[in-house]
């Protein structure tokens, strides 16, 4: 199950990263012409993305990598299913795959049914079984762990490790399902403020009652119903099947190379993984099974692995690539603009940031968080990645909100603090130090260009108030993130733009997505999924922005301008800021055949 828009989750992004609230996206502007052909069904589209596939499963914390959820956008184990988000940050519904409904409001209540006709791309039915696993991985129904300040657990067993969290759905039982084996219904012990983005589709429930030894899944639901929901207060051993079931589900995706086993090449969606050659490309054949409303006209969308922004402007004008999403910069959009291609640019529902870590031992002194912070050059680092591109940019001064969200963005900005950090102070800061001269260890992609110019600035700036600055990046950064070996971490979040269910992600002490460990906003962060009062629920996500500010979770540094440049042959690709980017409305895509006179 996930909450559309990867668990309406923050997805970690290379290009850049995420918004909280819904975006309003800014006017795409193109270029280029295209004429003398014709659309036609068929073909194949290739895009090129800056992040190898990792895990054929986005919804871990480790898994949870734009390209790994670009890949499951296609395949159907995240983001499609009975709704997507669309450019205008819409939930729309695909009642070609199935319908859902609100069947009462006290207690919430949501009815899903599947089509007959839903397959999964070997051939075997989709059922209320499969979303029986679903919900089962979302809601943590049979969990019983308790856990330290790190994250660790303590006493009880946690079966599945999401990215998002499980906030709202765990207030389910559970489902009802109906005799046919086609529709479950979810009570909701609490209001759900996201129940509309909740999408009962993940991993094929036959393929893990598989892995965990089980002939059906029809048994593993059984075994489902058999077992009592979690208690951290009275913890019981583990089920020893789940227990197989949950470790597949949370590691039996991760791939280093194009799988043998064809069990994990299994989707629901409307294409295929076919093919993956590490560091070069993935490619996605149709599903024939598929049957729901997101058809593709095109037979084949092949990844391209190219990280560089310039590089990916190359391929598109030698034809190699048919649409890219690099990241953006003055630079790559002149290139662009030299070339036939199609450019459409608008915001990214995204953000770059620094988080630091909690669970590190230089930044259990308040007083070391706020003279490090002190020292971040976040106008500095603006100026020379985003004013080019966008002259009108200005600092990100929010944890919650983008620019773009009024008036809660102009109403916060005056309340949290961030004014405190509006200037590099770096004689405040040795004040704060008092002569000591800590250590403080930095985890980015060493492959992503920004980030490379955005620790380069911290480390100079930072060094000058003492603090010894190490350079803990990575090409694997992403691996690394959620174990926590470091004091602080540079990368990106970017977001579906839909919902609130990425706060508790990020500001719950077990969020998925709290790979910094923070837990000063807990209680505010959850309330935000059962407060369903526009007014109160803003009142709430101004206090999470203010406590981070105050307890010196990070700082953010700028929301991302994004660019997409298409070439002549390639029609139906349209701009969108989410974490889907050019994929997000791919079975619009077509290809132009050229035309002929007789």
């Amino acid at each position: 199950m996930h909450i559309n828009g990867r668990r309406v989750r923050y997805a970690v992004s290379a290009v850049a990263v995420a918004g909280v609230a819904a975006l309003a996206l800014s006017a795409c502007t193109t270029s280029g012409s295209t004429g003398g052909s014709t659309s036609a069904k068929g073909g194949t589209v290739t895009v090129a993305v800056v992040n190898d596939l990792t895990s054929l499963n986005s919804q871990t914390p480790q898994g949870n990598l734009d390209t790994n959820g670009q890949v499951g956008y296609l395949d159907g184990s995240y983001g499609t299913g009975f709704q997507y988000i669309d450019n205008n940050y819409k939930i729309v519904h695909d009642d070609k795959f199935g319908t859902f409904e609100k069947t009462s409001d006290n207690p919430l209540t949501v009815k899903y049914t599947l089509n007959k006709d839903d397959k999964w791309s070997d051939g075997q039915p989709i059922t209320a079984d499969d979303m029986v696993l679903a919900w089962a991985i979302a809601s943590g129904h049979y969990d019983s762990a308790k856990f330290d300040a790190d994250g660790n657990v303590t006493s009880g067993t946690q079966y599945f490790a999401i990215a998002g969290s499980t906030a709202g759905v765990d207030s389910t039982d559970f489902p009802t399902i109906s005799n046919d084996n086609r529709t479950i219904t979810l009570k909701y012990a609490k209001p759900y403020v996201d129940w509309e983005l909740v999408n009962p589709i993940a991993q094929p429930a036959h393929i893990v009652a598989k892995k965990a030894g089980l002939s059906s899944a029809a048994d593993l639901t059984k075994l489902l119903k058999s077992l009592p929901k979690g208690d951290p207060a009275n913890p019981q051993q583990p089920d020893p099947t789940l227990k197989k079931a949950a470790d597949f589900v949370n590691t039996g995706y991760d791939i280093t190379a194009f799988p043998t086993d064809k069990d994990l090449l299994v989707s629901s969606g409307a294409f295929v993984p076919a093919a993956w050659t590490p560091g070069q490309s993935i490619t996605m054949e149709r599903n024939k099974y598929y049957a729901g409303g997101l058809q593709p006209n095109v037979d084949k969308v092949i990844f391209r692995i190219i990280p560089d922004a310039n590089a990916q402007v190359t391929a598109l004008q030698n034809g190699e690539v048919d649409i890219i999403n690099p990241q953006a910069s003055a630079d790559t959009l002149n290139a662009l603009k030299q070339t036939s291609a199609k450019v459409l640019t608008g915001d990214q529902a995204s953000y770059d940031h620094l988080d630091l870590n909690f669970g590190s031992p230089t930044f259990q002194d308040p007083k070391v968080r706020e003279a490090f912070l002190k020292t971040i050059p976040r106008q500095q680092i603006l100026d020379s990645i985003v004013t080019p591109v966008n002259p009108k940019a200005k600092v990100l001064d929010s944890q919650i909100w983008l620019p773009n969200q009024q008036p809660e963005y102009g109403n916060t900005i005056k309340a949290n603090g961030s004014d405190k950090y509006g200037k590099v102070d770096i004689e405040g800061a040795k004040a704060l130090l008092a002569g000591a001269t800590p250590t403080v260890r930095i985890l980015y992609n060493t492959k992503n260009p920004n980030r490379v110019d955005e620790f380069q600035a911290i480390q100079a700036s930072a060094t000058k108030a003492g603090f010894k600055i190490v350079d803990a990046g990575s090409p694997d950064w992403s691996k690394l993130l959620p174990g926590g070996d470091y004091d602080a971490s540079l990368f990106g979040w970017i977001s579906p733009g839909a919902g609130t269910s990425q706060i508790p992600q990020l500001f719950t002490t077990n969020g998925g997505g709290n790979y910094n460990r923070f837990s000063a906003a807990n209680d505010d962060a959850v309330k935000t999924q059962t407060t369903l009062d526009k007014n109160e629920l803003t009142k709430l996500e101004m206090n999470i922005d203010k406590t981070a500010f105050s307890e010196g979770y990070g700082l953010p540094l700028f929301q991302a301008p994004g660019v997409f440049g298409v070439n002549a042959r390639v029609d139906g690709v349209k701009y969108n800021g989410n974490q889907n980017g050019p994929f997000w409305n791919f079975w619009q895509w077509t290809v132009k055949s050229s035309s002929t006179s007789k």
